[in-house]
C-alpha cells in the first residue's frame, strides 16, 4: 500500500489503526498514525502509532517488549482507517491482558487455536510436552500414531459406544494435525484443496 492511497486530512494528519490478530482474528487494540508513523511501519514491520498523549511516535512493545509484528495492511472503502494483522508477542493491552477489550486472544475456531498451540508445542521440551515428543521422535513415529488412531477408529465405529468413537475420532483429528505440522502445512491448506475441489 502507498502511502499516497491514505486520507489523513479528516483527522487533522491521523487516521484510527486497528489492530487484528492474523491466526485468531481477534480485535486487539486500536491506535492512530500519522504519516512518520505509517512510514516507521512499513519500514520495520513492527506496528508504530502516533501517541497522541505523549506526542510523538511510539511503537507498540518499545517499553514491553511485547511487539506487533506486521503480515498485512489494508485500507477501508473511504482510505481513512487502516486494518493491520499481526503477530503479537505477548498481550497487548497495558494493564497485560490479550486484548484492550478484556478479550483472550483465542480463536472462535478451537481448531485453529489448536494448531497454534501444536505449532508452539513443537520446539518445546520433549520431556514436557507429548506433542514435542511426537516431533523429536521424527516422522516415522508421527505417521504410525496417525495410522493407529486411524484403525482405533474405525474399530470403535463398528461397536454402539458413542463416547468412544468420539474419543477416537478426536484422538486420530489431533495427530492429523500433528503430522500436517510436522510436513510445514495446516489446515488451511487442506481446506483450500477442499474449496477447489467444491468449485
Amino acid at each position: 500500500m502507498e502511502i499516497s492511497e491514505i486520507n489523513f486530512s479528516k483527522m487533522n494528519g491521523l487516521v484510527p489503526a486497528i489492530i487484528q490478530d492474523s491466526i485468531t482474528s481477534k480485535v486487539l487494540m486500536q491506535g492512530f498514525m500519522n504519516e512518520d508513523s505509517f512510514i516507521k511501519t512499513q519500514e520495520t514491520g513492527l506496528v508504530c502509532f502516533y501517541s497522541r498523549s505523549k506526542n510523538r511516535l511510539w511503537t507498540k512493545g518499545e517499553e514491553s517488549g511485547n511487539f506487533l509484528h506486521v503480515n498485512e495492511i489494508f485500507l477501508d472503502c473511504d482510505k481513512d482507517s487502516i486494518l493491520i494483522k499481526v503477530k503479537a508477542d505477548g498481550p497487548v493491552c497495558h494493564t497485560g491482558q490479550d486484548t484492550c477489550w478484556n478479550e483472550k486472544n483465542m480463536d472462535e475456531n478451537f481448531l485453529n487455536y489448536l494448531e497454534k498451540i501444536i505449532h508452539e508445542r513443537k520446539n518445546s521440551d520433549p520431556n514436557s510436552s507429548y506433542t514435542a515428543s511426537l516431533f523429536a521422535k521424527g516422522i516415522n513415529k508421527v505417521a504410525q500414531k496417525v495410522g493407529e488412531e486411524a484403525i482405533e477408529l474405525v474399530i470403535e465405529a463398528k461397536d454402539e459406544n458413542d463416547n468412544l468413537f468420539l474419543n477416537e475420532a478426536a484422538d486420530l483429528l489431533f495427530h492429523y494435525m500433528v503430522l500436517l505440522k510436522y510436513k510445514g502445512f495446516g489446515m488451511n491448506d487442506v481446506i483450500n484443496i477442499l474449496k477447489e475441489r467444491h468449485k
